[in-house]
């Protein structure tokens, strides 16, 4: 039934003037449907697939994935300043006052239903986040209203659904009037509600008590991050999407071809820019190949797990960073191995176990991030150490992908953003030669807008660099 029915809209543009298509057709959509869905065959195929369902259940998406993807849109949101109702139209906009700029412009555009707004509004809603669940919430409400009546069989939530939570999420912000007018809405279609109608007298009771606050609009102020303490600086670097229009006007900072006086590299020097002196960053372009980066993801990809970080002695699971990551050891590949003669080439530095730690390969999937950070250690209890070699005193970072926006790495108090360049590596120094820390290397894994990061840290450590890398006479160095 359903080819037939292809067949039949090949050529819909073309007016039905045949008489007998037209018959057909008014007929097709008035009785053969229903005969169809009401069909034994049809019971016989709802039977097939709930049986098929229940088969791959286990494989599915769980609802902490769900929660998750809701987290990321409210981050984006957040840190690129979107627009709700334009992400619910399938548009990437930053809303500043009166001034609109598209942030992203997709070749397709993909709009949010009712049903999803109300999911996003919902994950917020459950965490006590008003500051995020009313903006979803009230796109959800406005959705539902214009589709009012139509019932969509994959739809968990409705209008009513919608009101109620919000209603909620109102009065819980403050805005009593709001709570009450969209609690009297929803009296309007479940008028038996006995629930609402006590929210009701309450809200009018509150109101009557204080009158003062009958036509007060109430400005909810967005969560604190209490450890992250950088959040404007760190969300402005992320809102340039890694641009650095004034790197010309800096004569000090120049491009290269860096052979490193290796004789690794005298036939095929690194293309080398020089983004910043003050902490020392260098991105090599085109370090490794396309076929490099695709191998290197592809031996990571079956080993791929939550991302964690130190935190004490403990390693843990963090919402400030979101993503999956996998450790490869140099005997897994051979192309692994010369990765790591090519990286030694170009620092300089002895990259071999324990010197240099395994490489590691992280995805960032919606919304991944990974907030303000030192990749040193700076407690004396850090499982850096266990390693017995000192210190992470380099970071040697590989983009192993190109995204469409987003996901460029911020050093915080640098004040300068890097985007990320396929297949290009970007190398800084984390310890001063004296091996204290540099606080000015705090930097930040910006969230991916649009696209799918991957990377590889290459992390070298203290010992085995003494004479690679030798203290200054100077005790500032």
């Amino acid at each position: 039934f359903y080819d037939k029915v292809l067949s039949l809209h090949e050529d819909s543009a073309t007016p039905v003037a045949n008489p007998l298509l037209a018959f057909t057709l008014i007929k097709r959509l008035q009785s053969d449907w229903r005969n169809v869905v009401h069909s034994l065959e049809a019971s016989e195929n709802i039977r097939a697939l709930k049986d098929g369902y229940e088969k791959v259940e286990q494989e599915l998406p769980a609802f902490e994935d769900l929660e998750g993807a809701a987290r990321a849109l409210m981050r984006l949101q957040d840190v690129y300043m979107l627009n709700v109702k334009g992400l619910a139209r399938g548009v990437f906009q930053r809303v500043t006052g009166s001034a609109v700029t598209d942030l992203y412009s997709p070749r397709r555009l993909f709009s949010l239903t009712a049903d999803d707004c109300f999911q996003v509004g919902k994950v917020a809603y459950d965490m006590g986040d008003y500051y995020h669940a009313i903006p979803w919430l009230e796109e959800a409400v406005s959705l539902f209203r214009g589709s009012y009546g139509e019932w969509k069989t994959e739809d968990e939530a409705s209008l009513e659904d919608a009101l109620d939570h919000l209603a909620f999420a109102c009065f819980q912000a403050g805005n009593v009037s709001c709570a009450l007018s969209l609690s009297r809405e929803f009296l309007l279609y479940s008028p038996e509600n006995k629930r609402m109608v006590r929210n009701v007298l309450k809200y009018e009771r509150l109101l009557a008590e204080s009158s003062h606050q009958a036509g007060a609009e109430t400005v909810i102020q967005r969560p604190n991050v209490p450890h992250l303490q950088t959040r404007n600086m760190y969300e402005g670097l992320c809102q340039t999407l890694g641009s650095q229009p004034i790197h010309y006007q800096i004569p000090s900072l120049y491009c290269s071809y860096e052979t490193n006086s290796s004789p690794y590299l005298l036939l095929q020097p690194v293309r080398k820019e020089v983004i910043h002196l003050e902490p020392y960053v260098a991105l090599y372009h085109d370090f490794v190949s396309d076929s490099e980066a695709q191998k290197i993801r592809e031996l990571a990809e079956p080993w791929l797990q939550r991302s964690v970080v130190a935190s004490g002695g403990k390693q843990l699971q963090v919402e400030y960073r979101i993503s999956k990551s996998a450790w490869l050891k140099d005997t897994v590949d051979p192309m692994l191995v010369t990765l790591d003669h090519r990286i030694a080439a170009l620092t300089g530095l002895d990259v071999r176990p324990p010197y240099a730690e395994y490489l590691q390969v992280v995805n960032y999937g919606i919304g991944g991030h990974y907030e303000p950070h030192f990749d040193h250690a700076t407690s004396p209890s850090s499982p850096l150490y266990r390693m017995k070699s000192g210190n992470r005193v380099a970071t040697f970072m590989i983009y192993l992908s190109s995204v469409e926006a987003g996901g460029a790495t911020a050093f915080i108090y640098a004040n300068f953003s890097v985007p990320v360049v396929k297949n290009a590596a970007l190398f800084w120094w984390n310890l001063h030669r004296s091996g204290e820390g540099d606080g000015d290397t705090l930097h930040a894994g910006c969230p991916v807008l649009v696209g799918d990061k991957w990377v590889a840290n290459k992390w070298i450590h203290e010992y085995g660099q003494e004479f690679r890398r030798p203290c200054s006479s100077s005790p500032k160095d």
